[in-house]
This record gives C-alpha cells, structure tokens and sequence, in this order.
C-alpha cells in the first residue's frame, strides 16, 4: 500500500467496524496473528508493518511521529473514519502519539505491555543496539531479545511461543531495525491519554520492558482504564498469552 510516499505493507482481514493492530520493536503484523481469526468474524482487522519491520522496507529516517502519521495515512487510505487500536510495545507509544495528533481517528485505545519514551540510559542502550545490528546483523541479539523480554513460564510451557519471538527479531531487515531501534532513543512523552477515549491496558507481571507500573501510571493518569496484570507473561504479550489477550480484546471493544 502507498503511504506517505513509500510503499508498507498492510494486511486486511473481516468485516465491521475498524481495529488497527500496531506492532512494536523487533514485531511484525504476524505478532497479533493468535488474535485475528477472533477478532475479523466481528471486525475489519487492519495489521500493518511499520516502515523497516516485517515486509515494509525502511525509505528514510524513523521516528515514532512518522509512525503515527503513516498509521492515520493508512485509515484515509482504506478509507477508515475511526478505529479501535491496539498497540504493542513501542507501538503503545505509536499508537499514543495517532490518538494526540488525531483524535478523531481512535475511539478505543488498548497497549500491550506500554511502555514510557526512554531515559538516558534507555537511550543509550538503543543506540547501542542500533550499532550492534548494524555491525553484527540480527543473529547478535535475538538470543538476548528472547530470554529478556519473555518470561521463564513461556520458555519452559511454551517453547514454540518462545521460538516465534526470536523468530520476529531474527528475520529483521538488520538496518530498518536499527534506524527503529534510533526512532525509540528519539521518542518523546505522547503526553496524557484523553479521558474520552476507552482504555485498555494488558501487561505481564514478569514485563521488564514495560513493567506493570507503566501500565498502572498510565491507568491512574486517565481515571477509568481497565488494567490486567498476566501471572508468568513477559513482555510479548499477545503471543505468550493469546487466549487471554483475544478475551479481553473482544470484550472491550
């Protein structure tokens, strides 16, 4: 699909009202593929890669604004008033930035394991990432991505869920990663969540990535999120706990 001048893809499944899936770090639209055959028998399911993940190629720099931006390129292209929108990760702070900048465009906001703009260590660790792909390719931290951001249940219960999370990051365009990677290091505060918009907010108590204070700092902010906590889930939520995270998506949206 053409947006904003660069082709990215752009999945689209079911019919019905809009919900828009947006994938984080290191993720694909195939990070939310536990939750699409559910959610498109009541709903047009939009996924797509954001540019430098998955199958959409990296045309310039990065930056969590631009994101944003693509994303509401992606509604007017489909020809999409509003949506429901869930993001992941980095997304959480994609999606935060869409709902500012255009309001009108989001009228439920779900994040899976939220997470904050980085502070300085946070951002020296990405750039140091940035590097390290860059020099070395994606073998380098998929190892590391894994372990770290998964939780012990996950590896040792669900081995196949494990793999599919390093999977994601190894298959990885190492410099559409790394300028993602850049885009994360520059993010600012999207700012408050507006009240009117329904929120929703899922994360692991083992998420060390966007731990559980994120979520309930985010929660208390806006004054009548729904906020669940998974036992033994880390930080790729969707996939290390589908049936759960499908539940609580159909119900609140």
């Amino acid at each position: 699909m053409q947006v904003n001048g660069k082709e990215l893809a752009v999945e689209v499944t079911g019919e019905g009202p809009a919900v828009l899936l947006v994938h984080g770090l290191g993720g694909t639209s195939n990070f939310f593929q536990p939750q699409v055959a559910a959610l498109a028998e009541r709903f047009t399911v939009i996924r797509p890669d954001l540019e430098g993940a998955g199958r959409s190629p990296v045309v310039g720099e990065l930056s969590v604004d631009g994101h944003a931006d693509d994303l509401a390129a992606i509604l007017d292209g489909l020809g999409v008033d509003s949506a429901r929108v869930v993001g992941h990760s980095m997304g959480t702070l994609v999606v935060r930035r869409l709902a500012a900048k255009h309001p009108d465009k989001v009228t439920h906001l779900a994040l899976l394991g939220a997470v904050n703009a980085p502070g300085e260590a946070g951002q020296k660790a990405q750039r140091d990432r940035a590097a390290t792909v860059r020099e070395k390719g994606q073998i380098a931290i998929a190892d590391a991505v894994m372990t770290n951001a998964t939780s012990e249940a996950t590896r040792r219960d669900h081995p196949a869920a494990a793999a599919f999370v390093r999977e994601l990051v190894l298959r990885q365009d190492p410099e559409g990663y790394a300028r993602n990677c850049l885009a994360l290091a520059g993010a600012t505060d999207p700012g408050p969540i507006d009240p009117s918009v329904a929120l929703l907010l899922l994360t692991g108590d083992e998420d060390k990535v966007g731990p559980p204070e994120a979520s309930k700092a985010l929660a208390d902010a806006h004054g009548s999120a729904v906020v669940e906590y998974f036992d033994g889930c880390g930080h790729w939520t969707a996939v290390e706990k589908p049936a759960e995270v499908t539940d609580h998506l159909l119900e609140f949206f």
